[in-house]
């Protein structure tokens, strides 16, 4: 029979490994935009969104950031849904 301190240590060991998950992609994307600058001296885009509570702070510059701010403001609206459906879920399973 499971017990609930094996269920946090599994939950806990997979919210780990998604952290980690995150950081190397991070520092995937800065490797290839570095790559991507150096050799040919061509420009680059930037762009991401910067959360406060609830409300996104989206920002960009370069040739492509009208790109880059409108995928980064999906996310933030796909993420904020994701939050609110989670903690009404959250919410009724807790309840009853």
């Amino acid at each position: 029979m499971k017990s609930e301190e094996d269920e946090g240590i599994k939950v806990s060991s997979w919210l780990f490994m998604l952290l980690l998950l995150g950081f190397a992609l991070v520092i995937t994307g800065i490797i290839l935009v570095i790559t991507t600058i150096l050799p040919g001296g061509g420009s680059a885009s930037v762009g991401g969104v910067i959360f406060i509570g609830p409300f996104p702070i989206v920002f960009g510059a370069g040739p492509d950031a009208a790109w880059i701010i409108v995928i980064s403001v999906a996310i933030s609206v796909f993420m904020i849904l994701t939050f609110v459906l989670m903690r009404r879920k959250n919410y009724y399973q807790s309840s009853g």
